[in-house]
């Protein structure tokens, strides 16, 4: 169930953080975050209707007693962004203990509630080798728990074509905005064209790398089978010391291969363990990297 995602308390924890942009955002209705057009925040704008969630304070009575409907102000130096996640659906990340996918699940909720609570707007895609589901931007508080039964309804299965996949969402338009993108980047065709493209689309980019502790620290001996949980194709190995030092190295070069690639193209980047929690991620992680604050 969608409820057991998140805990209220913890909702709670989140109502006061805002995700950060380090790019100027052009968007097109009311937020909390400042824009490149002219003026200054008390120089007004527009209208929008009100809908559930948006700040009350805002509301224009001298519109309500003319149209008897209700409108917020809006301000040029105060517009919404657009937070796009990307979670990887494939099949490797229904695995390990804590489970992969779970994890993933329940920072994409974070995630979106923090938009969401900040009057930006909050879009969902599931992602494999293509984008495989998506759930449009959507605005208001009042849309959380819509956002979170999609989020919990998302089923990991097929292969990871992770630069293909994000290349093939149609959801981001011209304007800037933030995608975060969850995954293991057990990908086939990588993932570093598919930043790229994000960044072409004037996106404020980071990846939360999960990797579950039994990949982190693998905790086999001996004889065993290893099965490749996407292509279903199966090797015998003897896991001696040598074998577990020669993995380590190369999960260390990948890790840091990952790391350089987003620190050159100023790209977030926060490898995590599915067994770190929810409230370190968002707390701890990316607190730390200036993603949320």
């Amino acid at each position: 169930m969608a409820q057991t995602l998140l805990t209220q308390d913890f909702l709670h924890k989140l109502e006061h953080l805002s995700l950060s942009a380090h790019m100027l955002v052009k968007g097109d209705a009311g937020g909390n975050r400042k824009s490149g057009a002219k003026g200054s925040s008390v120089e007004f704008s527009d209208y929008k209707e009100y809908v559930p969630g948006d700040d009350f304070r805002r509301i224009d009575w001298n519109a309500y007693a003319r149209f008897e409907r209700l409108f917020i102000k809006l301000f040029t130096e105060e517009r919404e962004t657009v937070v796009t996640v990307f979670l990887d659906c494939s099949k490797s990340m229904d695995w390990g203990q804590p489970n992969k996918g779970f994890f993933a699940k329940q920072i994409a909720a974070a995630l979106v509630y923090i938009a969401l609570s900040n009057f930006d707007r909050a879009a969902v895609s599931a992602v494999n080798q293509k984008a495989r589901a998506s759930m449009k931007a959507l605005s208001g508080k009042q849309s959380f728990w819509r956002a979170l039964r999609f989020i919990d309804d998302i089923a990991f299965d097929g292969k990871t074509g992770l630069s293909g996949a994000i290349k093939s969402y149609e959801g981001l338009g011209s304007k800037s905005g933030i995608s975060i993108i969850l995954t293991d980047l057990f990908s086939e065709d990588g993932y570093k064209d598919g930043i790229k493209y994000l960044q072409y689309k004037k996106q404020d980019v980071t990846i939360i790398h999960i990797l579950a502790p039994q990949e982190l620290e693998p905790p086999w001996q001996d004889s065993v089978r290893l099965l490749d949980i996407e292509g279903y194709e199966y090797r015998d190995i003897t896991i001696k010391q040598d074998v577990l030092s020669a993995y380590r190295k190369a999960l260390d070069d990948f890790i840091d291969d990952n790391r350089r690639f987003c620190y050159e193209h100023g790209v977030h980047y926060i490898p995590v363990s599915s067994a770190a929690g929810v409230d370190r991620v968002i707390f701890d992680n990316l607190f730390k990297m200036g993603v949320v604050r």
